[in-house]
């Protein structure tokens, strides 16, 4: 076995067993050097192999950070709320209402949803708390004359079960656009991101039966927190 793959595996079982926690530093390139006896190329093979199997980091003017390993599934294709998601996974979240406003449809949501300008909408940002962080940052724009109320404990649950069963909505499909995105000003004052300068963007519109689109969601995601996922089956073209 080459040795960076030796180095690897015990910095791999290392991380593992919390030797080195996740958000704290590897040893520095010198000291693992001196620790191993080896080149620095070889430990530099050895940390991009962490790097890509997902257990650090490499930040300039830090060094490797440890990730987090404890990713929660979020699919791609499905139209399930966080809710959902949450129960199914056994996830240990809380919900924090950020904003709930009634406004109006701007020029810049009116060219993205093709609501017209003025139209009443409710504003909705909502916190998703992790183990004590917040890694995801829900913000929600809903068509009043479809959601007339709407409050902060509706929106502390889950809000398509209030769609679904008070409202009798019947929500049909989304339009979905995945992007790594900077981190901006704003995201990085709601959220707990230990540094990163990334973040996952999940934009959707939300149609129901009739076609008609009544919400749009953007879902903001921590990058080492949720691994996104599908099942693909082969279809000549």
């Amino acid at each position: 076995m080459n040795k960076f793959n030796e180095i690897f595996l015990d910095l791999e079982q290392k991380i593992l067993e919390k030797e080195y926690p996740p958000h704290t530093l590897l040893p520095s390139e010198n000291q693992l050097i001196k620790i191993y006896g080896v080149s620095r190329e070889t430990i530099r093979k050895a940390l991009n192999l962490l790097t890509t199997e997902g257990y650090i980091q490499k930040k300039q003017g830090k060094g490797s950070i440890v990730l987090e390993r404890n990713r929660f599934d979020f699919p791609i294709a499905g139209l399930t709320s966080y809710k959902e998601l949450q129960e199914a996974q056994h996830i240990p979240s809380e919900t924090i209402v950020q904003t709930l406003e009634e406004t109006t449809v701007d020029q810049a949501l009116s060219d993205v949803t093709g609501w017209v300008k003025g139209t009443p909408v409710w504003h909705l940002i909502r916190q998703r708390k992790i183990n004590g962080e917040i890694v995801i940052l829900d913000r929600d724009y809903l068509l009043k004359d479809v959601v007339p109320v709407l409050t902060k404990q509706i929106s502390e649950g889950s809000i398509y079960e209030y769609f679904e069963d008070e409202l009798q909505l019947t929500i049909a499909y989304a339009q979905k656009e995945i992007t790594v995105e900077p981190v901006t000003a704003a995201i990085e004052e709601a959220m707990d991101l230990n540094g990163d300068q990334y973040v996952v963007v999940v934009r959707g519109l939300v149609h129901l039966e009739d076609t008609s689109c009544f919400e749009y969601t953007e879902s903001i995601h921590r990058l080492d927190k949720f691994r996104f996922v599908e099942f693909a089956r082969r279809r000549k073209v």
